[in-house]
């Protein structure tokens, strides 16, 4: 009697497992259809960040669409109007409360956000960060510009430009963590590389036109040699450019901007701004969406990092940076 009670305690146990492994493995398989990865339209992913209006989050939404076209998915995007981190806790709590399919946040304060990240992945939702880490958080993943490679590349452009020699400037936002990894990327290299190159002043934009335009007016009047300026930001370059084309220079000043935002690629076209250095905004949103697609449905199978630290996702990727230039420019613009 003893015996056969074993027995089925062990069946039991066994079809239970079964059971259990049945259900926890469906959101995988129903993941898959005839058409291949294919997800539900009920299934909502949203795209968070600040200062929505801003025209360059209009390519990290694009590919953040895209992604969510070819799995056949809904997405949504939400953010705070203004450069303001209370507005964006508030969006990412009201958010957090609909139980969205994932997040997909650019965050503009990590100390202040990562309650709110921790919370949500606390809850089952699945936060990937793009853009503008959280290193803190316990976010997926972070997907963004290696910025003080973004720094080397531009030094490299402007050695290009200037026959690795002359007076150059950096017009930044300092204090802010990617510029001042940009800013630093830049000056080593330039330090390390260009022994006939010196910058010789970085000053701060204020990520604004007109506040740039001024600094570049009291630059040209102290450095009347200078020849090139490296700008983090694109507003900034704009106003950068309005003053190279109001100082009149036998050798015209070799200006590189950030971003491509449709003020700093016509004036790469008319020969003002030589080149900017283009993110990889398009792969931050389709990326951000298929890593929480396979998030949201298990498929994805947690590993050691180079860290030592186990994640289902690559802890960090580097997104990219590619040079424009009058040759390439067309290709930039907005389809």
């Amino acid at each position: 009697m003893k015996k056969m009670l074993l027995i089925y305690i062990v069946i039991i146990s066994i079809f239970m497992i079964y059971v259990f492994r049945y259900y926890s493995q469906q959101s995988e398989v129903n993941a898959w259809d005839s058409r291949g990865l294919q997800g539900d339209i009920a299934e909502n992913y949203v795209m968070v960040t600040f200062q929505s209006g801003l025209e360059y989050w209009k390519s990290c939404l694009k590919g953040f669409e895209d992604g969510a076209e070819k799995l056949g998915v809904s997405v949504e995007y939400r953010g705070a109007t203004q450069y303001d981190v209370q507005e964006q806790m508030t969006v990412l709590e009201q958010i957090i409360a609909k139980k969205p399919a994932g997040i997909a946040l650019s965050a503009i304060d990590p100390a202040a956000l990562t309650p709110m990240i921790d919370k949500a992945v606390a809850a089952g939702i699945p936060v990937v960060l793009f853009d503008a880490d959280a290193p803190g958080s316990r976010a997926y993943s972070f997907l963004g510009t290696n910025n003080y490679n973004a720094g080397v590349t531009a030094a490299e452009k402007m050695a290009q430009l200037t026959s690795r020699e002359g007076q150059v400037a950096i017009i930044t936002l300092p204090g802010m963590q990617n510029h001042d990894e940009r800013t630093k990327g830049f000056e080593d290299t330039v330090h390390e590389r260009y022994p006939a190159m010196k910058v010789v002043k970085v000053a701060d934009g204020k990520g604004d036109a007109r506040v740039s335009r001024h600094e570049v007016e009291k630059l040209l009047k102290a450095y009347p040699d200078l020849a090139g300026i490296f700008v983090t930001e694109a507003t900034g370059g704009t106003g950068v450019g309005e003053a190279a084309k109001a100082v009149p220079r036998s050798n015209p000043l070799k200006i590189i901007s950030f971003d491509t935002n449709k003020g700093t690629l016509d004036m790469i076209g008319d020969g003002t701004i030589s080149a900017t250095m283009a993110q990889g905004t398009w792969n931050m949103g389709y990326w951000s969406l298929q890593y929480l697609f396979h998030l949201h449905h298990g498929l994805t199978v947690p590993a050691p990092t180079s860290a030592g630290e186990v994640s289902p996702l690559p802890v960090r990727v580097d997104t990219g940076i590619s040079v424009v230039t009058r040759e390439n420019v067309a290709d930039y613009y907005a389809k």
